[in-house]
C-alpha cells in the first residue's frame, strides 16, 4: 500500500484559493458569454409565403404565418389574414400601398376592400393596395375579453349622466373584463402590441418583394406607421400619418394624452351645440338652448330608457356612445345629428343615436382596450388614477362622465382598465420615435379633429427627424378623403414623392348642408349621415 504525500498546510490553502479563483473565472466567463448571447438579436423569421386565391371583387386573399413572440422567432407562429388588390395600370405600378385603419380593433381587410373603389385613381394605378388584420384582430387570431352577453349587460347597465358614486363600480368593472382579457386571451395576450404589428409589416413587406414601405395609416394606424419607423427608419420610402398620435404621450405618458383626448371630444360636441343655437331651423333640437335640452335628454333617457327594435334597451349612454363616434364626420353630419337629437326626444327608435352598441361594435371594443394597454405604461397608483379619472369627467362635461365611469370600450375608457392591467407588455414599443435616417414623412392633423386633437399631428411631426406636417382647418377626424387639398397632397406624395412643404395649410371642409341630405356630400357616405357609422367600419370618403 503506498502511503500519500502530506501536503504542507500553507501549500493547500494556496492550492484551494487558486482553484477558488479558476472557477470564479470561469463562472465570470459563463456568464459574459451567457450575456453576450442574450445581448445578441434574436435570429431573424422567416418570411411568410404568400399563396394568394381570388376573393371575389377583383381582390386576392391570402394568409400570413408570423412569430407569436419574436423573441422566439423560430417558434409558435399565429396567422394573419391579408387581402390585395392590383395595380389597375401595371405600366404605372410602382409598389405595394399599405393601408392601415384606426382603431385598434378595424379591420385592415375590411379597409381595403370597403375603401378601393372611392379611392383616387393615381392610386388605384400606381400600386397594389394591400391590407391585414393586425395579430387579435378580425379574422387574424381574433381576441375576445367580455364575451357578447357580458358586453350588453355593460353597456345597458351604464350611464349618460352617472351618479356620485359611480367611481368604485367602474373600477370593479374594469377589473373584471381584464380577468376575462386574461381568461379568454391567454398566451395570445402580452403579444398584441404595436411593435410586433411593426415588425409583422416588415415581413410582410418583404413576403411582397417591397424593399422599402409605402404606407398610409389614419388615427391608430398612424401610430403604427410611427413605430414602424421607429424600427426601420432606412425602410421608410413614404409614410402619411393621418389623424396623428403623439408617440411619448400615447405610450409613455397616458395621462398627458387622455386629458387633451377628453377636451378634443367636448370641445367638438361643444361647437355642435353652438351650431346648433344659432341655426335652430337646420339644426331643429333643442328649442332655443340645445345645451340645456342635451342635458335633460341625457338623464330623461337613464330614467327611462327608450326599447330598441331588436328587444334591448337605449339610454343616456347609447346616446354618448354615439355621438362620441359619429362626431367624427365633421360639419357635414350636424344637420343630421340635430334630427337624430330630436327623433331621441320624442323617443323614436330609429334614430341612429339610439342604436346600442352590438355584438359586431363588441369585436372592435374588446381588441381596441386590450392593444392599448399593453402598449401604454399606465401607472399602477390608484389615487393617481383616481384623480386622473375624475378630472376628466369633470372637464369634459358634456360626454366626459359617461365615457369616465363607462365600462372598458373606447379611449377615454381604458384608464380604469389599464392602471390594473395583469397581462404583459413585452410587445409594446418603447424607444426613441426619432426614425432618424428616415425618408421624408407626411404627418397630417385636422384643427377640430375630436379623435386624435390636433396638437398631437403637430407633436409627432416635432419629434420625428424628417417630418412635414399638413394642417386640414376642419372639423372631424383625420384629412384625408375629406378635404380635396389634403387628398390632392397625400396622393402626390405617395405617388411621386412630392412632400408638401411643412406647414402646408387645407381650409376646404365641407360645410353643413341645409338639412338632412339625399345624396351623400363630399367626404362622407350616405349610410353613415342617416344611420350612423356602421357599427365602426372605416370609410374614407370621396372628394369632387
Amino acid at each position: 500500500m503506498t502511503t500519500p504525500h502530506r501536503i504542507p498546510r500553507r501549500l493547500r490553502r494556496l492550492t484551494a484559493a487558486a482553484a477558488a479563483l479558476t472557477a470564479l473565472a470561469a463562472a465570470v466567463t459563463g456568464t459574459a458569454t451567457q450575456a453576450a448571447a442574450s445581448s445578441k438579436p434574436p435570429a431573424k423569421p422567416p418570411v411568410p409565403s404568400l399563396v394568394w386565391t381570388d376573393c371575389q371583387g377583383g381582390f386576392e386573399c391570402a394568409n400570413a404565418d408570423v412569430p407569436l413572440d419574436y423573441r422566439d422567432p423560430h417558434g409558435r407562429t399565429i396567422t394573419l389574414a391579408v387581402i390585395r388588390k392590383t395595380a389597375a395600370d401595371p405600366a404605372k405600378r410602382k409598389g405595394t400601398l399599405f393601408m392601415q385603419p384606426g382603431g385598434p380593433g378595424n379591420s385592415g381587410v375590411d379597409f381595403v376592400r370597403n375603401n378601393h373603389a372611392d379611392l383616387p385613381a393615381a392610386l388605384r394605378d400606381s400600386f397594389d393596395v394591400f391590407g391585414y388584420d393586425v395579430r387579435g384582430v378580425g379574422r387574424s387570431s381574433p381576441l375576445t375579453c367580455f364575451d357578447d352577453a357580458r358586453y350588453t349587460r355593460a353597456v345597458t347597465e351604464a350611464k349618460g349622466v352617472p351618479g356620485p358614486d359611480a367611481y368604485e363600480p367602474a373600477l370593479r368593472q374594469a377589473a373584471e373584463f381584464d380577468r376575462a382579457c386574461a381568461d379568454n386571451a391567454g398566451e395570445l395576450l402580452p403579444h398584441i402590441g404595436t411593435a410586433y404589428v411593426a415588425r409583422d409589416i416588415d415581413l410582410l413587406r418583404e413576403a411582397l418583394g417591397e424593399e422599402q414601405l409605402t404606407y398610409y395609416g389614419r388615427s391608430f394606424g398612424s401610430y403604427i406607421g410611427t413605430v414602424y419607423a421607429a424600427l426601420f427608419p432606412k425602410r421608410v420610402r413614404a409614410l402619411a400619418l393621418d389623424g396623428a398620435y403623439d408617440p411619448v404621450h400615447y405610450a409613455d405618458r397616458p395621462y398627458a394624452y387622455d386629458r387633451p383626448q377628453y377636451l378634443a371630444l367636448d370641445g367638438a360636441m361643444s361647437r355642435f351645440l353652438d351650431w346648433c343655437a344659432a341655426d335652430q331651423a337646420t339644426c331643429g333640437f333643442g328649442d332655443g338652448d340645445p345645451r340645456a335640452a342635451f342635458e335633460k335628454l341625457k338623464a330623461d333617457l337613464d330614467a327611462d330608457p327608450v326599447p330598441t327594435a331588436n328587444g334591448g334597451l337605449a339610454n343616456g349612454y347609447t346616446l354618448v356612445y354615439r355621438l362620441m363616434f359619429n362626431i367624427n364626420e365633421g360639419k357635414v353630419i350636424w344637420p343630421s345629428f340635430g334630427a337624430a337629437l330630436r327623433k331621441a326626444q320624442l323617443r323614436d327608435n330609429t334614430s341612429f343615436l339610439l342604436r346600442p352598441p352590438s355584438p359586431a361594435s363588441f369585436d372592435f371594443l374588446g381588441p381596441n382596450v386590450a392593444v392599448e394597454c399593453v402598449d401604454r405604461d399606465y401607472p399602477h397608483d390608484p389615487r393617481l388614477l383616481k384623480r386622473n379619472v375624475t378630472a376628466n369627467a369633470k372637464a369634459a362635461p358634456l360626454l366626459g362622465p359617461a365615457m369616465a365611469y363607462g365600462p372598458p370600450t373606447y379611449d377615454h375608457q381604458h384608464a380604469t382598465a389599464c392602471a390594473q392591467w395583469p397581462g404583459g407588455h413585452v410587445s409594446r414599443y418603447d424607444g426613441s420615435y426619432r426614425a432618424k435616417g428616415s425618408a421624408p414623412i407626411l404627418v397630417l392633423g385636422t384643427t377640430g379633429d375630436p379623435d386624435t386633437p390636433y396638437q398631437d399631428a403637430v407633436a409627432l411631426s416635432r419629434r420625428l427627424d424628417n417630418a412635414s406636417l399638413l394642417t386640414f382647418e376642419a372639423e372631424g377626424h383625420t384629412a384625408f378623403g375629406r378635404s380635396a387639398c389634403a387628398t390632392d397632397a397625400v396622393v402626390g406624395y405617395l405617388v411621386d414623392l412630392d412632400v408638401p412643404a411643412s406647414g402646408t395649410t387645407c381650409a376646404d371642409e365641407t360645410q353643413p348642408p341645409s338639412s338632412t341630405p339625399r345624396t351623400a356630400p363630399p367626404g362622407t357616405t350616405l349610410g353613415e349621415l342617416r344611420n350612423g357609422v356602421d357599427e365602426r367600419v372605416e370609410r374614407i370618403g370621396t372628394v369632387s
